[in-house]
């Protein structure tokens, strides 16, 4: 599974990063970073919730 992040529509709320820090997090100029783009097995079930719980939907994953 394979996480992506459109910043265009991307406002860091950072939501995905309190949900699934290990995969998510925010860069001092307040960008969404991807820190595993291919997602471990075992965060997979985490980061679906962080993808739906995007306010934005600007998160996008590929299975």
């Amino acid at each position: 599974m394979r996480v992506e992040v459109d910043p265009l529509v991307c406002e860091a709320n950072a939501v995905c990063v309190g949900l699934a820090p290990e995969v998510f997090d925010l860069t001092d100029d307040d960008e969404l970073e991807i820190l595993r783009p291919e997602v471990p097995a075992a965060e997979a079930d985490r980061v679906r919730h962080a993808v739906r719980s995007c306010p934005k939907a600007a998160l996008s994953l590929e299975e």
